[in-house]
């Protein structure tokens, strides 16, 4: 018999916990599997299985009546009354990190239909949280949460919008809630951010204070790739700058010692790069921005001397930071000083080139008319602005609450003018709570950077093994920006019975779904001549090159019902049959 643990011994009365997340449950022919994610560090993770949907019978706890219970490692079924539990077997199971997964056969729990349903409620204990009710399909790869598509074979097929606000990678508002050098990042609370305020971005400003006049030291760069780990481990990216100071005083290093701590942080910069989504130039002056400095021109006088320092930092930094990643200037007079008056065009975007890789950031956004001086002379940086920013990334914060242009109004229409990717929600707190009376709040959640939304698409009832299959799929751009780094495209197929997957690559780089514009993908694929006799359903999937198994990394698109969390693939609503 199950072991009575504290609270355990009656019924229990659950309430649904948002603690709890990212539940899934998957299978294949023969097993199935169950993940979600939690916070702290409980005791026992639990998954109970209602696999007849009888509410009525079986142990009664958040709307099914569970006839199997999975306790860590173990397997019970329930023997007729309350909390009365007969081990079964032992399981495939792990928790930890914030993380409870098993691996069962199908079998073991009674179930050989394909399609049948089985209804499942996730826990874990102490404290104890309790998930929402979910619904597995079998053969499906996530639980019915939301109504997908009904799947129609092949055809033209059209997808509703929605204006549900959701977290998606690279963009959006970020939180910034302390020094990344002396700070923690905890993953539970990272989580969090994802999964309750649908937020994928923190801000890590690692201050090198200590180390203006020597190398960084070894517990310094141990902490940074800590940070870096509990971010990936969060399902978070980084926006990154280091700076050697918070004062005016600009007490920063000299040219020859940035360089020097540019050659340190290159692996850790190289090796991470998959969780920064954007790195911001950083390193001179006070807070990395560049005005308060002792070494490179300070208080805005600035010598040919300083701005060739200035641009040796930068093209450093580009240097040691992969090429799939960009590198933000504090205003746009320094990238016209260092590359050139003219905007960057389409030919030149995305090519990997210096000035294909600097975007920008402003620190004082909406402040007034120069944004406390982050414009030299509006008239001519902000049209280069408004054209760089197409193919840049283009991000900040807030710095002071002004009458005109921290309406939501002008603030809109400043951010959709500039692209706008990234804002952070902590600062300038009177701005973003004017955003929120104001009502644009939801605008700026859901607008801030790409919102990808599938339009139609048409798709062919049949495919055959080692012959072509074209396809056309409509996409609407409803964000600021486009997608600031590399995205790959997908068509999977996945068959109806078995649930394998073939993936398809296509040619299309979502960079290009460029902000405000509808593009159609037409593209000629060839398919396997191995792939089985069978029916598919057809789906898009746009991971992250570099984290392409994390289904929190790919793209969701923002279309009702389509949205699998468990695979991160966006279902296409249609089967193609392989004769």
């Amino acid at each position: 018999m199950l072991a009575l643990t504290a609270g355990l011994g009656v019924a229990l009365a659950a309430t649904a916990n948002a603690s709890i997340g990212e539940a899934s449950a998957t299978s294949t022919a023969t097993d199935v599997t169950y993940r979600f994610t939690y916070s702290g560090t409980p005791d026992f993770a639990r998954a109970y299985v209602d696999t007849d949907r009888d509410a009525a019978t079986g142990f009664a706890l958040g709307g099914v009546g569970a006839e199997f219970l999975l306790e860590n490692a173990t397997l019970y079924r329930h023997s007729g009354s309350g909390w009365d539990w007969t081990a079964i077997t032992q399981v495939t199971h792990a928790h930890a990190d914030g993380v409870a997964t098993w691996t069962l056969p199908r079998a073991a729990i009674g179930e050989s239909a394909t399609p049948g349903e089985t209804d499942l409620v996730f826990q874990v204990e102490s404290p104890e949280q309790t998930s929402e009710k979910i619904t597995q399909r079998y053969g499906d790869a996530a639980p019915s949460q939301s109504n997908p598509p009904t799947a129609v074979p092949g055809g033209t097929v059209s997808y509703a919008p929605t204006d549900e606000i959701f977290a998606n990678p690279e963009r959006g508002l970020y939180r910034h809630a302390g020094e990344c050098d002396s700070a923690t990042f905890d993953e539970a609370t990272l989580r969090s951010y994802r999964t309750g305020a649908k937020i994928s971005l923190v801000m890590c400003v690692f201050y090198l204070r200590g180390f203006r006049t020597g190398p960084i030291g070894a517990d310094a760069l141990a902490h940074l790739q800590k940070q870096f780990d509990t971010v990936r481990a969060a399902g978070l990216k980084m926006v990154l700058r280091f700076a050697y100071t918070d004062s005016a005083d600009g007490a920063d290093a000299t040219k020859t010692q940035v360089l020097a701590h540019l050659d340190q942080l290159e692996p850790y910069l190289r090796g991470n790069a998959d969780v920064i989504a954007v790195m911001q130039s950083g390193f001179v002056g006070a807070w990395g921005e560049g005005y308060y400095t002792q070494n490179f021109g300070n208080n805005g006088v600035v010598t040919a001397a300083d701005r060739a320092n200035r641009k040796a930092v930068h093209d450093k930094i580009l240097q040691v930071l992969p090429t799939t990643r960009m590198v933000q200037l504090r205003t746009p007079h320094l990238k016209r000083t260092m590359y050139g008056t003219a905007a960057l065009t389409d030919a030149q975007a995305y090519d990997g080139s210096a000035p294909a890789r600097t975007g920008h950031h402003n620190d004082c956004f909406l402040a007034d008319d120069t944004d406390q001086g982050t414009y030299l002379d509006r008239a001519v940086e902000h049209p280069y602005l408004r054209a760089e920013t197409r193919y840049t990334a283009m991000g900040g914060e807030t710095c002071a609450v002004h009458p005109t242009w921290t309406q939501c109004a002008t603030a809109t229409a400043e951010m959709a003018g500039l692209h706008w990717t990234y804002l952070n929600v902590d600062y300038h707190p009177g701005v973003i709570d004017g955003f929120r009376t104001g009502g644009c709040m939801p605008t700026v959640e859901t607008r801030l950077g790409y919102r990808l939304a599938l339009v139609d698409g048409t798709f062919p009832p049949t495919a055959t093994g080692g012959q072509h299959l074209t396809i056309n799929l409509t996409v609407r751009n409803d964000g600021w920006s486009a997608p600031i780094n590399p995205r790959r495209a997908d068509l999977i197929l996945r068959s109806t019975t078995t649930g394998t997957v073939t993936r398809l690559p296509l040619t299309a780089d979502p960079r290009r779904w460029a902000a405000g514009t509808t593009t159609t993908v037409t593209e000629t694929l060839t398919v396997p001549d191995t792939l089985t006799a069978g029916s598919y359903d057809l789906l898009l999937h746009l991971p992250d090159p570099q984290l392409p198994t994390r289904p929190e990394y790919a793209i969701r698109t923002a279309n009702a019902g389509i949205w699998e969390p468990a695979t991160g693939y966006n279902n296409l609503g249609t089967t193609t049959t392989v004769p």
